[in-house]
């Protein structure tokens, strides 16, 4: 009997296992790169839940964010299984030019610097990008409504971004030294310790549902940041050409609806988690 209760554990472990790694519907595994630390494109958890996924190189964390929900349907349409790991945000172009991983879905725009090295999808972004700034409600440029009104402020972006370069486009201003995260910026501004912050339209609209503290300054049309870029893209290496066809056609299945509907969702999962 006791031999019969093993030879039955033995089975069911072994039907869990092919369940979990080996179903038939994976036809590949897909490594994904994410910095984790642009919310709502993209952050980290402490705890499981029905929709992040667990991070491969660190151990009892998870990956949510509108990224990462984008990179899950993309690997369905593509019946792949996503392994995501965390990069920091300066290293990720080395990470995906030394194999270590796949693809990058991490809120990155295709600026013609970054063409240079690696090749870039569609846009799979939920609106199309447009650069904001994000003030204190307390603050004396509360009521800025063109770049003229904002001359004198202290403003701060991400190194190593389009959002730090963008700031040179408005005269006048006080460039501040840019920081690692965008976590840091809106600590910074939080603070008082900068007067705004240059950041996109769906973060910015985020920041200000969030903490009501904030505004969010959106410039008339013509009048606002001028953008050298498509969009928000997934990275892949120069040479990948067929995975970047197949990664084109599976964004290209994502309807706009479903995008905004997937940013909505991490927007309200983002209020869940303060």
């Amino acid at each position: 009997m006791k031999k019969l209760i093993v030879i039955i554990l033995v089975a069911c472990a072994a039907f869990y296992y092919y369940l979990e790694h080996d179903r038939p519907e994976f036809k590949r595994v897909i490594r994904v790169g994410v910095e984790c630390a642009y919310a709502p494109n993209n952050w980290e958890e402490g705890k499981p839940s029905k929709s992040n996924l667990p991070l491969m190189n660190n151990p009892g964390f998870y990956a949510e964010g509108y990224d990462i929900q984008i990179a899950k349907a993309v690997a369905d349409a593509l019946e792949a299984k996503l392994e995501v790991k965390k990069v920091e945000w300066e290293d990720l172009l080395d990470a995906l030019e030394r194999n270590e991983i796949d693809v990058i879905f991490s809120g990155m725009l295709d600026t013609d610097e970054r063409k240079q090295r690696i090749s870039f999808t569609v846009p799979y972004e939920a609106m199309k990008t447009e650069y904001v700034v994000v003030v204190n409600n307390k603050s004396a440029y509360a009521e800025a409504k063109t770049f003229e009104d904002l001359k004198g402020a202290r403003l701060l972006a991400q190194k190593d971004t389009y959002l730090n370069a963008a700031i040179d486009q408005i005269p006048g201003v006080v460039h501040m030294a840019p920081v690692a995260t965008v976590a840091m910026m809106l600590d910074h501004l939080i603070n008082f310790r900068v007067d705004g912050i240059v950041i996109n339209l769906d973060t910015g609209q985020s920041y200000e549902r969030t903490y009501k503290n904030l505004t969010l300054i959106r410039f008339p049309e013509g009048e606002g940041f001028k953008l050298g870029f498509n969009g928000i893209c997934a990275g892949v290496r120069k040479d990948d050409e067929k995975f970047l066809a197949e990664l084109n056609a599976a964004i290209k299945s994502i309807t706009t609806r479903e995008r905004k509907r997937i940013m909505d969702r991490a927007i309200a999962r983002v209020w869940e988690t303060l």
